[in-house]
């Protein structure tokens, strides 16, 4: 795995009531990266890989991580609309926007309701649609047991510190608020994915063991004219797993949706 290098910042800015804490580094157009049921606590490795061609900005939700929990937030579309304001205030245009797990939900809720300013759409293991295939149920397991099944090799899981074991805790909160019922998906979505008008690419991790890789095929079935990366070696988190491969094939397809 790569070393981490670009100059990154962690600042906190204000946005519908609520004091969100951002990762930014790099410099470029904007991909705004969405994390999934947690946030990350430093700048990650796909994250540098991605800095040499984007200003990569990545919050932590609101009610996630370092940022507060608004009154407002009871579902994942009031985080899509949280997220419209988001880019206005920081004034970013021609956005790739990248969304993990549930962070890609957030993503295409989005992107359904305003595709002002965003260029592509990347969904990395997403969750917002019915499984298919049963996957391992991360509301009935221990954190423990939610690390291992996460990762294709275990030995790739960061140890945690108290900070973020504490964080980790308020993750799960949130994420049982947003997504417990039904689990981690909208009846609604799925009629209206066809109605998506940004060049979207579905990336998955080819032993994802929480939402098995057939669901990569559900997603571009339902998104017309989506493109479909599998990622070898790589579970839940293929981003964090195999940070150049991931990287390689996001900026392939920007490069693609660019000519």
């Amino acid at each position: 795995m790569t070393t981490a290098t670009t100059s990154a910042t962690r600042t906190t800015i204000e946005v519908e009531g609520a004091q969100v804490s951002v990762l930014r580094g790099g410099s470029g157009p904007p991909l705004l990266f969405l994390h999934g049921s947690d946030a990350f606590g430093d700048w990650q490795p796909f994250m540098d890989e991605l800095a040499g061609r984007f200003e990569v900005i990545v919050p932590d939700h609101p009610g996630f991580g370092r940022s507060s929990t608004p009154p407002w937030l009871d579902t994942i579309g009031d985080l899509a609309h949280f997220y419209r304001a988001f880019i206005e205030t920081l004034g970013l245009r021609d956005v790739v926007l990248a969304g993990h797990s549930l962070g890609g939900w957030i993503g295409c809720e989005l992107a359904l309701r305003d595709t002002r300013d965003l260029h592509a759409l990347v969904l990395v293991d997403s969750a917002g649609l019915p499984l298919t295939v049963d996957g391992v149920d991360t509301f009935m397991c221990s954190p423990d047991e939610i690390r291992a099944a996460s990762y294709a090799d275990a030995k790739r899981a960061p140890v945690l510190d108290e900070e973020s074991l504490a964080n980790q805790a308020k993750n799960a909160l949130m994420t049982a608020r947003v997504g417990w019922r039904p689990r981690f998906y909208d009846p609604q979505l799925a009629k209206w994915l066809h109605r998506l008008r940004v060049p979207t690419l579905v990336v998955w991790g080819e032993t994802d063991a929480i939402f098995p890789p057939q669901q990569a095929a559900v997603f571009a079935a339902a998104i017309g004219g989506a493109q479909t990366l599998m990622i070898p070696g790589a579970g839940h988190l293929p981003h964090v797993e195999q940070p150049r491969a991931f990287a390689a094939g996001v900026l392939a397809f920007i490069d693609g949706v660019r000519k």
